[in-house]
């Protein structure tokens, strides 16, 4: 048997190892268009902001030692051009001789990967624009650094790469501006989660330009202008462009395997495309959400080297093995902040259709006795009927990627927030507390689906009724430092005693800081009669970072009473 393998970098490289493993006297060819192989792309900025010294670390395998080890044909700098499929044979193009070439095959894998957007902006092909996809990408952008005397530099769009390029320019003592055209940083979180992310870079010296277009560039002198829709032009020695990737799918499409409505190759759950002796893995697949149902790409590593090891299970190892598709667990490193999400976003859940309820918590990454605890803020989606866990965000300095991995666990495996709430974890006092913020979660989601309390969300303050009323039960010196707009305090201590200033004909909006008093308030109010009782999720410090952020983009300061930040 012949096995050609194009693309080899993460989907690529394992299919063609795990090819090896299951059939060692098959033949075995590994194309791969740039210069290196099996690559730790998710690395590469951290090479260019020196926090990673060595470049020989990114570098998982060369072409040599994994052809040694694998007894793998790997041929680098040898792009494939066109496939055959009446014939079985692609055509190479060697870059180094530039020489064309064929090779037959009995089975196919494509893991062609994605492609860095770069929009017809003009003056975007100007010295000093770069977008990060691969190591040379990473040579050149280093390279320019440490050539000139650089000050300034943009970085457009606000994805997880923009971000962490953002950070390791501002380790370098780059003055970093970052623009971005959605209303938040992030896209795979909801807005409450990045207005968090958000703050704290603000909080770094990094300038924040959201719901702003690029429109162009321009060279003044050795600098760049960075044209805004918006504004003025912002000042550069150099920018990062991550606006995004797109699936290639050229070689797919040219070959006429289908491409399906995400724009991805289309694959079967055995990962097959549509001619079944061609296998595609990796960025360039779309394949259906395990929630939705509709098909997606997905741009992570960890999903393209699943797929890989079971393309080659089902290509040489007699097996028919299922790929059950990606929840798109994802993390990242926001200066001192991590932010990570699994399942699907509110804004997809609803864009879908799919019913869900939204809740919010805030608690210590260990038992708060112990030094050194932080907080992190949790937000799950759960179905309405059973309960069954939608998605989970996480943001918050430490604990927040074990965490994660739960929820996606969960996620991926259709549990509810009932099991949430009963998974038993690994405690001790420097590493959780008796009740993880994982079953705090459950604890909070079960009490919501069992009728114990009502909640009502951050931006849901403005189109409040009239007639509701808003109670702060914080204490007194929390109410002075900051409150919402015609709230009425009392604490939660007191509320028995002032229950008369309750009318039981209004709705009553209750609050505190993170929302566990509120939860205590409400269950006091709805056992003294008091039904209509709803409840802050998240509480005010959500609320005031949300709101925060909101007017910033808004250019309007009605959302917030006190300007003052909270300790964080």
């Amino acid at each position: 048997m012949k096995y050609i393998i194009v693309g080899a970098v993460a989907g690529g490289a394992s299919a063609a190892a795990r090819l090896r493993r299951l059939d060692e006297h098959a033949s075995i060819l590994l194309f791969e268009k740039g210069e290196y192989i099996s690559y730790a792309n998710c690395g590469l900025p951290y090479y260019i902001g020196d926090i990673i010294k060595e470049r020989n670390k990114l570098l998982v395998q060369t072409a040599a030692s994994f052809g040694g080890r694998f007894n793998v044909d790997v041929r680098v700098r040898t792009e494939i051009i066109s496939i055959d499929r009446a014939a079985k044979t692609v055509t190479a193009l060697d870059h180094t001789s530039g020489k064309q070439y064929t090779e037959r095959y009995d089975k196919l894998v494509l893991s062609p990967g994605a492609e860095p957007i770069r929009p017809p902006l003009p003056g975007i092909g100007l010295e000093g624009i770069f977008t990060l996809r691969n190591v040379n990408d990473m040579d050149y952008i280093k390279s320019y650094l440490a050539s000139r005397d650089m000050k300034k530099a943009v970085v457009v769009g606000a994805g997880f790469i923009g971000i962490e390029m953002a950070e390791n320019l501002h380790e370098l003592g780059l003055e970093v501006s970052i623009v971005e055209m959605q209303n938040q940083v992030l896209a795979p979180v909801d807005y409450s989660i990045a207005a968090i992310a958000q703050q704290h870079i603000r909080s770094k010296g990094v300038e924040l330009r959201l719901n702003s277009a690029v429109a162009g560039f321009e060279a003044k002198g050795s600098q760049l202008l960075v044209r805004l829709d918006d504004a003025a032009a912002l000042e550069a020695d150099i920018v990062i462009l991550s606006i995004g990737v797109r699936a290639d799918t050229r070689l797919a499409a040219a070959a006429g395997l289908e491409v399906g409505e995400a724009r991805g190759i289309k694959v079967n759950e055995y990962l097959q495309t549509s001619d079944p002796d061609i296998y595609a893995v990796g960025d360039a697949i779309e394949f259906p959400n395990p929630l939705s149902g509709k098909p997606v790409v997905t741009y992570l590593a960890g999903p393209a080297n699943k797929q890989g090891r079971i393309c080659a299970d089902n290509i040489a190892g007699g097996g028919r093995r299922s790929y059950k598709g990606s929840v798109n667990t994802a993390i990242v490193k926001v200066f001192d902040l991590t932010v990570a999400a699994a399942g699907m976003a509110v804004k997809l859940l609803q864009a879908n259709a799919i019913p869900h309820i939204v809740s919010t918590l805030h608690a210590g990454s260990h038992a708060g006795y112990y030094p050194g605890a932080q907080q992190m803020t949790i937000q799950i989606a759960f179905a309405p009927q059973s309960g069954r866990l939608l998605s989970a965000q996480i943001v918050g300095r430490d604990g927040v990627d074990k965490r994660m991995d739960v929820f996606s666990h969960m996620i991926q495996t259709g549990q509810t927030v009932y099991d949430l709430a009963e998974f038993e974890q690994a405690y001790a006092p420097p590493y959780s507390s008796a009740k993880d913020p994982v079953n705090m979660s459950g604890f909070v989601a079960e009490n919501i689906l069992e009728g114990r309390v009502k909640m009502f969300y951050w931006n849901e303050i403005d189109s409040r009724s009239p007639n509701a009323l808003l109670v702060d039960v914080r204490t007194p010196a929390e109410f002075s430092r900051g409150t919402i707009d015609n709230a009425l305090n009392i604490p939660v201590d007191d509320l028995r005693e002032r229950i008369e200033e309750i009318p039981a004909d209004k709705e009553v909006m209750i609050f505190c800081q993170q929302g566990m008093r509120g939860y205590l308030a409400h269950r006091v109010l709805q056992q003294q009669g008091i039904s209509n009782v709803v409840n802050l999720s998240g509480g005010y410090q959500l609320w005031k970072t949300a709101s925060e952020e909101y007017a910033l983009l808004n250019n309007k300061n009605q959302h917030i009473l006190q300007q003052e930040l909270l300790p964080r």
